[in-house]
């Protein structure tokens, strides 16, 4: 199995009598919060499906929950990734990190070893717990989409 030339994002969310709440976790290698990450594989028939299958593997998100694909797409440095210039050659400088949100009904989480823990959280409280500014992007795009649906 190959490593595709993308990153994917899936923020897990929960909405309860109109309060929206995100799932965050801790990841067991260092000593940060952010959301599901994870590459796309070359078997991967979409970016989609590369987010169903990361939010499953991680999380055991079913692939059957309503995922909304976000229009935020960061670039993350190909230094950041494991064997970079052999996989992907000496030219890759960065490679796209395609966003998603993911509704999940129930707020129980089987957290793969990848990830310590997990908390859900508020907008602004997630804000200040996240490390990387492309996961802070991307929650605010989609915490933007989920009120504007609310109030509709």
């Amino acid at each position: 199995m190959a490593r595709a030339k993308y990153q994917i994002l899936v923020i897990p969310y929960n909405i309860d009598n109109g309060n929206v709440q995100y799932c965050i976790f801790r990841r067991s290698d260092m000593d940060i919060w952010q959301f599901i990450a994870g590459g796309g594989e070359d078997f991967d028939d979409s970016v989609l499906l590369s987010a169903k299958r990361e939010a499953s593997e991680e999380a055991n998100i079913a692939f059957h929950n309503e995922y909304i694909k976000l229009d935020t797409v960061s670039s993350i440095p190909a230094n950041c990734f494991k064997n970079a210039r052999t996989i992907w050659g000496e030219d890759c400088y960065v490679v796209p990190e395609y966003c998603f949100g993911v509704k999940v009904d129930r707020k129980e989480i089987f957290m793969s070893q990848e990830h310590s823990e997990y908390k859900w959280c508020s907008y602004e409280d997630a804000i200040d717990f996240l490390k990387y500014d492309s996961n802070k992007t991307a929650l605010w795009e989609l915490d933007c989409r989920i009120k504007k649906k609310l109030c509709f």
